[in-house]
């Protein structure tokens, strides 16, 4: 499991999970979005532009 915080934001993925590759991103506890990251977009919940703009981020950074 790689758990990541930024900006207000818990970003959660889990080694072995389910295809497609996928971040879990939490805020106060509740799920925000799902973000399928190698089709980029949303599985579950409606991400911002901020939740976004954090998860480009930390993929370049090689932190998902």
């Amino acid at each position: 499991m790689g758990k990541v915080r930024r900006g207000g934001y818990v970003f959660v993925t889990w080694a072995g999970d389910h295809t497609p590759r996928h971040v879990h991103v939490y805020r106060n506890g509740r799920l925000v979005v799902q973000w399928d990251l190698e089709n980029a977009m949303q599985m579950k919940g409606r991400p911002s532009r901020r939740v976004l703009e954090l998860i480009h981020e930390l993929q370049e950074e090689g932190k998902l």
